[in-house]
């Protein structure tokens, strides 16, 4: 799995509700939510998201409530990867369940900055800033994660008979 973007840059406990609020969780509809997603962190979020843009975020990346919809808001906006010191467990696995592709790589998330042209190469772990020309080393995605995210998310796998 290989992502190229650009990158929009977080620090440390970016909650759920901040990710999606929670006056926008009365609807289910992707679009509406990527329309909300960061509002109450970045209100620039939203107009200067790119499709295949990537997010860097420091530790507890989506922290807070259990709700699917923060992972949901974030694929929807067009963000391909998101790479953190580290995930709140729930979300982590929340965002493998709808097929948005996590990575937890601390030395990365330390020393890429906000615009940055990244290339993550998931499959071999190894993450370049193509705008400094540094890399970093992270624990490659096991063949069964790829295969949800390929697919679109744990439900989509199962309905392509890809997990059984």
């Amino acid at each position: 799995m290989k992502f190229t973007g650009n990158v929009i840059k977080y620090g440390d406990n970016v909650d759920t509700d901040v990710i999606i609020p929670a006056r926008y969780l009365n609807t289910s509809d992707h679009k509406e939510l990527a329309s909300h997603c960061m509002e109450d962190l970045d209100t620039t979020f939203v107009s200067r998201v790119k499709q295949g843009d990537i997010i860097t975020a420091g530790n507890n990346f989506g922290c807070g409530s259990s709700r699917e919809h923060a992972p949901i808001a974030i694929k929807a906006s067009g963000i391909s990867l998101v790479i953190a010191k580290s995930f709140a467990r729930i979300f982590y696995r929340n965002a493998i369940n709808i097929g948005l592709a996590i990575v937890e790589c601390p030395e990365a998330a330390d020393n890429i900055s906000e615009g940055d042209v990244v290339e993550a190469d998931l499959d071999n772990g190894i993450i370049r800033d193509i705008t400094t020309g540094r890399e970093f080393r992270t624990e490659p995605f096991p063949e069964f994660i790829q295969k949800i995210i390929e697919n679109g998310g744990l439900m989509q796998s199962v309905k392509n008979g890809v997990i059984k």
